[in-house]
């Protein structure tokens, strides 16, 4: 479920920008608005600070909500964008700077219902493909975006973590338990005090003396697996 939408409305017309904020933030899926009267001053602000989306007008002086959005699509993650106008002319030229949607003045809640809808589904896209990568640290010091799908496990190394990957091994800063907290819910399981098990990789569990036992992954690649993880591992294996 995507997370509630923090919001920039730009108008340079002071009831307009109002009227716009009001109703935003009458939606349960709208956690902030925060206006803006002029594009400059939304240049600066989406500088210093992310927004999900951008609902702004067309005709605004010094700076129009083109000329913004054409700017705001050189940044290397832009926001939504959506413009509200009273006037229909520039619905194409906004489409061709990737907008959302293009509501015309007075805007309709049912209206901006759908402008909404449209934000959520762009906003929760990006989000589950930037679940789907991570960003790792090479021994050149070059950061690499590795596909969690590709990484067979995780082996701690006291305030780094080692990612063992189809592609290859790197570091990632940060506890072994944190991020047995945070990687459950893609398949990962911690099989031993020092190891993660991306679960979707394993081919096997090999039984052991004592009770324990080895994980292996395609070619052969082996984890251990503490004897108070084993049954686990075969249930979380079978379901």
């Amino acid at each position: 479920m995507t997370a509630p939408l923090h919001v920039l409305a730009v108008d340079d017309e002071a009831p307009a920008l109002d009227d716009l904020a009001r109703l935003l933030r009458s939606f349960s899926e709208i956690a902030e608005v925060t206006t803006l009267p002029s594009g400059p001053g939304a240049i600066r602000l989406l500088a210093e600070r992310r927004f999900d989306a951008v609902f702004l007008d067309v005709r605004m002086p010094g700076l129009d909500g083109l000329e913004l959005a054409a700017v705001l699509r050189r940044f290397e993650a832009p926001p939504a964008l959506v413009f509200v106008s009273a006037y229909e002319d520039a619905a194409v030229h906004a489409f061709d700077l990737k907008a959302l949607d293009y509501l015309v003045k007075p805007v309709s809640r049912s209206r901006l219902a759908d402008a909404i809808g449209r934000v959520l589904e762009v906003v929760g896209a990006r989000a589950e493909d930037g679940a789907n990568v991570v960003p790792v640290s090479t021994a050149r010091g070059v950061t690499r975006i590795v596909p969690r799908s590709s990484i067979l496990y995780l082996e701690a190394q006291g305030d780094y973590v080692r990612i063992v990957s189809d592609d290859g091994r790197f570091l990632l800063r940060g506890r072994i338990s944190d991020l047995e907290r945070r990687w459950s819910q893609f398949g990962f399981l911690r099989v031993h005090r020092g190891y993660i098990a991306n679960l979707h990789r394993a081919v096997e569990v090999r039984p052991r003396r004592g009770g324990t036992a080895a994980l292996v992954f395609p070619g052969g690649v082996e984890i251990p697996v503490a004897r108070r993880k084993v049954a686990r591992l075969k249930r979380e294996l079978v379901a």
